[in-house]
This record gives C-alpha cells, structure tokens and sequence, in this order.
C-alpha cells in the first residue's frame, strides 16, 4: 500500500463543524469549509447545527450527530467555543479535531457575559446565557489533551479576544499552525484551509 492510498483511507468521511458563542451556521469560517467539501469533496457528509446557549444541552446535540455516524470515521472542526467543545468531543470519541482559536477556558471567559444577547449573523434573535450556564462549561473542561496527534490548532497572534499564549500553551504537542496578526474570527481563514484539509487528508 503506497503512503497516499495509507493517507487516504485515513481522511474521515464525516465532519462536524461547531461554532462559537454568538455564532451560528452562517459563520464565514462554517459556510467556506461547507463550500469547499461540496465544491471538491462531495462524498464527505457535512453537519453544522445551531447550537444552543447550555454548553452541556450543545454537546448532547453535537454527540447526537456523531451517534449516527460510522466510529472512527468522524472528525470535529470547532471555532472558539466550538473549538472547546470539538475538544470535549475528541477527548470523549478519540475522533480528530480541528480547533479554530479554540477557546480554554470559557467558563472564566463568558462568566462576566451572562445575559441577553444577540446572535452575529441574526441580530434581531436573541438567547439568554445563565449562570448555571458557566458551571456547565467547568465541568465539561477536559482535565487534560490526550494523544496530541489528534489535534491541529490554528492560532492567530492577533486575536483580540483570547490569549494567543494560552491557547499554544493549551495544545502544546499537537499539530499548530500559529499566525502572525490575523484575529479571532480568521478573517484570512482562506490562507489556512489548505493546512486543515491537510491534516485530515481531505484534499484531492
């Protein structure tokens, strides 16, 4: 078997994506990678739900999805919050996962964000973020990332909402692509498809 065909049956047929707080499907990153599997892989079957405020009711719906797909043949791609809940997932499936600048520690980040807000991309919806929303997210925090190779984290210096130092800190040991500048939304996320679809072997 040569290493292509190895590297081929590894690409997962099946991908979750998962986006942050405030975000929704329409996320710029979520419709791109969308647009590119339907443009050049349309064999691989996509899902990105509309997750809801409970950190803990969003996993269930995310494992959900994953309950009907074929073991060992998923991966997770997450941005921010997604990407902490991408983690929460690898760490419980050992599924592969893709963290956008993943947030690690949201129940300390959002703490201070309880309350009413409105969605990004639908400013006229809005959700509510309870308290017991933040004790949610402490206790899915996995204590620890396992088996590093299952992770790639794409980590922008210019992020203005989380530490590009804790997050590199966060995945030491996995596969990292660090950016000078950018920011949190990876408004070039064009220029850093090309490793993602790398390291899952999705490319043509």
């Amino acid at each position: 078997m040569n290493h292509r065909h190895a590297q081929a049956l590894q690409a997962p047929t099946h991908l979750l994506y998962l986006h942050g707080f405030r975000s929704s499907p329409h996320s710029f990153k979520a419709l791109r990678l969308q647009g590119w599997l339907r443009q050049h892989r349309p064999d691989v079957v996509w899902a990105c739900p509309q997750l809801p405020p409970s950190p803990r009711a969003a996993i269930e719906a995310a494992q959900a999805v994953l309950a009907g797909w074929p073991a060992g043949r998923f991966a997770v791609a997450g941005s921010s919050l997604g990407g902490f809940y991408a983690t929460v997932l690898a760490e419980a499936t050992g599924c592969r996962a893709v963290l956008l600048n993943p947030a690690v520690d949201p129940a300390r980040d959002l703490a201070p964000h309880i309350g009413e807000h409105a969605f990004f991309h639908e400013p006229d919806q809005r959700f509510d973020f309870r308290p017991e929303y933040v004790d949610e997210l402490r206790a899915l925090a996995p204590a620890a990332i396992t088996r590093p190779e299952r992770y790639l984290a794409i980590i922008a210096k210019g992020d203005e909402v989380l530490d590009w130092r804790e997050m590199a800190a966060r995945y030491a040991g996995c596969a990292m692509r660090l950016i000078e500048g950018s920011d949190h939304g990876l408004s070039d996320f064009d220029a850093h498809l090309p490793t993602l679809l790398d390291f899952l072997h999705l490319q043509p």
